[in-house]
């Protein structure tokens, strides 16, 4: 179950997204609404452009727990603890090699040839 407000990490768009729930989600829901957040620096992420999303449940990567208090300095921004950001920046290259090999895989796969007879 993701609550109104929750954290968490997705694929958004092919993109690692830091995302937060626009409302209380059950379990049994096949798609999620969430506000989108792009890194900015360090710990820090902004609202992305376009903010709202509506995403399917398996792209979501992790939840955060609710006790590790991210906060937000001000609308539309967010700061992570260390232990939060870690997880994005770890689920973020873990991706990005995945898409990566997807590629090279792609790029050196062999043309089938057709025999006409």
């Amino acid at each position: 179950m993701l609550k109104h407000g929750s954290l968490a990490v997705a694929v958004v768009q092919r993109q690692v997204m830091v995302v937060q729930a626009a409302r209380t989600h059950s379990q049994r829901e096949r798609w999620v609404d969430v506000y989108t957040y792009t890194p900015f620096g360090e710990r820090v992420f902004l609202a992305s452009d376009v903010p709202q999303a509506r995403i399917a449940a398996r792209d979501i990567l992790t939840i955060f727990p609710e006790d590790e208090g991210a906060r937000a300095p001000t609308p539309g921004m967010l700061e992570l603890p260390p232990q939060a950001f870690w997880e994005y920046v770890e689920l973020s290259s873990r991706t990005q090699k995945r898409y990566e090999q997807m590629l090279a895989n792609a790029w050196s796969a062999k043309p089938k040839t057709r025999r006409l007879w």
